[in-house]
């Protein structure tokens, strides 16, 4: 079978470069150990291998369609779910009296890096369905939770959220699906919604639709939505289920991630769709909330997973494929010797480390951010706040720089295969059109980038940037350690430096009231700072390395710790060197994408 993920470097980011172990001491977590955590990635391993990775091409190939009424998915989704269901994959991080494994977020997001590294059609039907139920969890009544997550987690019924509408897009202050109160304790829903994400196919029962809509009378804005659970099959009065007058008219048919289903939903047709309030009304936006963070993180993931099965399959074709000879010192190539693998070509090299380079760092930064989120959830007091805020500020660039460098590293990865790789019979195709949508899932690229100039940054007065900082100089310091990496601890120093120079720039227009011209270039600063964060990352991982190989304290072989160590020097030396053009970019006077209502547009 041939490679998608590397269980050595998902191991070395959780043992020793993140220290999960670390996680054990708190009371939720105290069942864990790190044995017992190697066998869950271990399983999860032999479950990827024997159920998604063999059907990531069919699922292409073989697309989920729409016809007569009912959506198709690939039989193998079923036999997911009900694995799923039978062996607690769908409530990994739920409590144990709610059915689930109580298991951190950390070693969660872990699997399930496996799991959309071996097909990245077929998590998101899972993570979907596990968001909802813990949602509701959070936020639902007694009767949403006994009537709703049982089912849910055992695989029987999926899960959605179901947001976006035909007119408005990403703009959730404009939706008007509309939930009318009745005397008997339910709202009836009317409206559409589309691209809901597993949104109806054949794996499953039922449906759980968590359903953004306004209730009649409510304040304009974000501040009149609510959350109701919508399921597609409700149960009458005598427990049996019934139709809810909600359901899918159309499976949206796209570039990639073709083995996903995309559907449009309609509410309300016979005035017979019932919604269930989750919480208290106005409070929608806040309550998913929860669920759109998570799925961020998890878009960020998917997308990491996806470069990183496409970094392995041409790493693989680069050691097997003879092309050319080697160019000899004479400046000559010696036509009498024969075909060099490809992987001896420097520019071949080039693209498989700067493969590397995206992927191995976007893990470690997704890890990161789950990290924090589990600490978080255990602390108190100030602990808590200070992980809390990491986490806030660090979501848009762990959702964005894997979704915008996946790609890239990808389009690299199909550059090495050359003419086959823009052919059918090799996945690299499959794999550069199922990345693309992770820009655009969960708020686009630039929608994370006006989040995070101008909410994040600005956090209790730059308090996350405050801590981000100085977490990045204690990693500097600990490199500081090591003569070999003291001058890339310096250049990292210097890059944090450009970030502050361009908020110095640009916090004046802020002060101003001048929005349009702070938040104009969002997506540069984006870029900006992603780099540095990135380059964080790999100081981190080449220092533990360094420290491992010093003190010859070593889980895996000498050169599995060297190769950090390289990928962190060509990090620094081809990626790194970027965040001046972007700074440059950000204090540049012409002011060129701004709308001017005196001229005529130059489009």
């Amino acid at each position: 079978m041939a490679k998608y993920v590397c269980m050595d470097t998902l191991k070395f980011l959780l043992f020793e470069v993140h220290n999960i172990q670390k996680l054990l001491k708190y009371e939720r977590f105290a069942d864990y150990d790190e044995s017992s955590m190697n066998i869950l990635l271990d399983s999860a391993k032999s479950w990827a291998d024997q159920d998604f990775f063999p059907y990531y091409k069919e699922m292409d190939e073989k697309p989920v369609y729409f016809k007569d009424g009912k959506t198709y998915s690939h039989p193998i989704l079923k036999k997911i779910f009900n694995h799923a269901g039978e062996n607690g994959w769908l409530g990994t991080y739920f409590d144990y009296d709610d059915g689930g494994m109580q298991m951190p977020h950390t070693l969660a997001n872990a699997t399930n890096h496996i799991f959309e590294s071996a097909n990245n059609h077929i998590p998101g039907y899972l993570g979907l369905t596990s968001g909802a139920a813990h949602l509701i969890a959070t936020f639902g009544n007694e009767m949403l939770k006994k009537t709703y997550i049982p089912p849910m987690l055992a695989g029987k019924w999926g899960g959605t959220m179901a947001l976006t509408e035909p007119q408005c897009g990403s703009s959730l202050s404009d939706i008007v699906t509309s939930a009318s109160p009745t005397t008997d304790g339910y709202y009836k829903i009317k409206g559409q919604k589309i691209f809901i994400s597993g949104g109806d196919h054949e794996a499953v029962d039922n449906f759980v639709h968590l359903t953004l809509a306004r209730i009649e009378g409510a304040p304009d804005g974000t501040k009149g939505i609510s959350l109701f659970v919508v399921p597609k099959y409700r149960p009458d009065t005598d427990g049996k289920p019934i139709y809810n007058d909600v359901h899918a008219v159309a499976d949206f048919q796209k570039m990639g991630q073709r083995g996903y289903s995309t559907v449009h939903l309609v509410y309300g047709e016979q005035e017979d769709c019932h919604g269930y309030l989750v919480g208290e009304p106005h409070q929608g936006l806040k309550y998913m909330f929860q669920m759109m963070n998570g799925a961020r993180i998890d878009v960020g993931m998917t997308a990491t997973s996806t470069a990183t099965a496409a970094y392995y399959t041409s790493l693989q074709y680069a050691k097997e494929r003879p092309q050319g000879r080697k160019i000899l010192n004479t400046g000559k190539k010696d036509v009498t010797s024969g075909q060099t693998l490809i992987i001896n070509h420097p520019d071949v090299r080039r693209m498989l480390m700067l493969q590397k380079a995206i992927v191995e760092a976007s893990l470690s930064l997704l890890l990161e951010c789950s990290m924090h989120s589990d600490i978080s959830h255990s602390e108190s007091g100030e602990a808590k706040e200070n992980h809390h805020l990491l986490l806030e500020l660090l979501t848009p660039i762990a959702k964005t720089y894997p979704s915008e460098m996946g790609r890239i590293a990808i389009n690299n990865g199909l550059q090495v295969l050359g003419g086959y790789g823009f052919c059918m019979d090799f996945t690299l195709q499959q794999y550069l059109r199922d990345v693309r949508i992770m820009a655009i899932y969960e708020g686009t690229t630039g929608i994370q980038s006006l989040d995070l100039l101008s909410r994040k940054i600005a956090m209790q007065n730059g308090k996350a940037l405050q801590l981000l900082t100085a977490q990045m100089m204690e990693n500097i310091s600990n490199a500081n350690k090591y003569s070999s990496l003291a001058p890339y601890a310096e250049k990292l120093t210097q890059k944090m430096g450009e970030i502050q120079k361009a908020l110095t720039y640009l916090a004046p227009y802020a002060m101003q009231g001048d929005y349009e011209n702070y938040l104009a270039d969002a997506t540069i600063f984006m870029e900006l700072a992603a780099n540095v964060v990135i380059a964080n990352q790999w100081l981190k991982m080449a220092t533990v390395a360094t420290a491992a190989l010093e003190n010859k304290d070593t889980k895996y072989d000498t050169a599995f710790y060297e190769a950090k160590i390289q990928t962190m020097k060509f990090y620094f030396k081809y990626e790194l060197p970027k965040t001046k053009a972007c700074l440059e970019t950000l204090m540049h006077t012409d002011k060129l994408t701004l709308v001017d209502d005196t001229k005529e547009l130059i489009f």
